[in-house]
């Protein structure tokens, strides 16, 4: 049987070593790529490091023929995005293209007032964007796969945290949320069952306001902003985002479906340390 094409993961942040690590235990073969993977890939097996620098497209040869590429970084700027659709797009298998829900045109109710809107793939974007705009040249000209994901949380990005420093304040305004365990196998699951050129919007499908995440925190842990102020954005409803798309094509299980019992979990590993 034929094994299957390398994974490469473009830009092997947060997310992507997250990606890395989840792959390499189902016993796939993934290279994690980095513009110094020397200095920011120390964790990963130096066999399985790869060294990518959209601003070197002498690098882009360093990617595998029929590798199978999962795009962590803003598809920006433009001009490299184009030359990368072009040149490197039609000798890989598949490209999966994480970008964020912020790509969504927020002009029509971005306001104090409105109503938080169920956002589909359908929806309009915002085109004044460059981010957007490399997301949406290479799903048009380099068969991407787009993932647009909510906020991402887990350890070392601890919602409860965000609380503590200030960063969200308890509003009516909606957020959508998604784990980083779940999100990395979301995205090999795009790999696998995702159409090319496709759209999908990533979160765990449970829009929840942070007055409610905030009230939660307090009650639950004793966790409030500093001083009970908070500098998060308050104005503007928010929105809630639909995942019907990614449920039905891609029918992936989530790992943390509840946020507050994820939240747990990483509280509980962070006390015991």
């Amino acid at each position: 049987m034929d094994q299957p094409a390398p994974i490469v993961i473009l830009g092997a942040g947060y997310t992507g070593l997250v990606v890395h690590a989840l792959g390499t235990a189902r016993g796939l073969t993934v290279l994690a790529g980095s513009r110094a993977p020397d200095q920011h890939l120390a964790t990963i097996p130096i066999a399985q490091r790869l060294r990518f620098d959209l601003a070197q497209p002498t690098t882009w040869a360093n990617i595998p023929d029929r590798a199978r590429l999962i795009w962590c970084f803003p598809a920006t700027p433009e001009a490299l995005v184009r030359g990368f659709a072009e040149q490197v797009a039609p000798r890989i298998a598949k490209l999966v293209v994480l970008g964020s829900t912020s790509a969504y045109d927020q002009a029509a109710w971005h306001q104090e007032g409105a109503a938080a809107p169920l956002i589909d793939e359908d929806s309009p974007l915002d085109m004044t964007l460059p981010r957007v705009r490399g997301e949406e040249y290479l799903r048009f000209h380099g068969r991407a796969l787009i993932l647009r994901s909510a906020g991402i949380y887990g350890p070392g990005r601890h919602v409860l945290d965000w609380i503590r420093q200030g960063r969200v304040a308890a509003s009516a305004r909606y957020v959508n949320l998604v784990h980083v365990e779940d999100l990395a196998g979301i995205c090999l699951e795009a790999l696998d069952r995702g159409r090319d050129g496709s759209v999908y919007n990533v979160s765990d499908g449970r829009p929840r306001q942070w007055a409610e995440i905030v009230r939660t925190a307090r009650d639950r842990w004793g966790v409030a902003p500093p001083d009970g102020q908070a500098r998060g954005q308050t104005t503007g409803p928010g929105k809630r985002l639909s995942i019907a798309k990614l449920q039905r094509d891609l029918g992936y299980t989530f790992r943390h479906p509840d946020l507050y019992d994820a939240l747990a979990a990483i509280e509980a590993t962070m006390n015991a340390q």
